[in-house]
């Protein structure tokens, strides 16, 4: 079991149902997964770039990523349908927990002029969404062997039926939320 894991069960199981009255412990809102993501539409003709990005992705995430592909072919961006336009990784369980604590302890205080996480970003269902602009935070990555900075997306996705129970949960978690 995990660290974040173990926090949860100990911590915060007991306080989410002390504060928002929860009767049963299914009730309590859990982190189902994580979903993370990076568009790579700059990698749509040079497939070496492409291999290196996902090679990143699967370095940051520890599972192979999924290469996701164009649905509609769009003119003005040179994009024909089936094209390699991005790549994901969906974490649940045990890679979830462990991506989320290094996430929350170790990647995000190393962000620069790092203040907290936006508390703006749920989408009103209890998920969360998180984006960085840089892979350079996270520590698998080596610095010299970077050839193009890009970003990417983190979706956590949580069973809360509202923003305010899971921002809760995330909070209890650990995540720096900005004042």
């Amino acid at each position: 079991m995990t660290r974040l894991q173990e926090k949860y069960r100990s911590e915060v199981i007991p306080a989410l149902t002390q504060k928002f009255g929860y009767k049963n412990i299914m009730e309590v809102p859990r982190l189902e997964k994580i979903v993370i993501n990076m568009g790579l539409g700059d990698c749509k003709d040079n497939a070496k770039a492409m291999e290196v990005a996902v090679n990143e992705l699967a370095t940051i995430s520890g599972q192979k990523p999924l290469v996701t592909k164009a649905k509609k072919s769009i003119a003005n961006f040179k994009v024909r349908a089936g094209m390699n336009v991005g790549a994901k990784v969906t974490l649940r369980s045990d890679r979830m927990y462990e991506f989320a604590d290094k996430l929350i302890s170790i990647v995000l205080p190393r962000m620069r002029d790092f203040r907290g996480v936006s508390a703006k970003a749920f989408d009103g269902r209890g998920n969360y969404a998180l984006g960085v602009r840089e892979q350079l935070i996270f520590p698998e990555i080596e610095y010299d062997k970077v050839e193009k900075i890009r970003g990417m997306e983190m979706i956590f996705v949580t069973t809360a039926k509202t923003d305010e129970e899971a921002k809760e949960l995330l909070s209890q978690l650990g995540m720096p939320f900005q004042a």
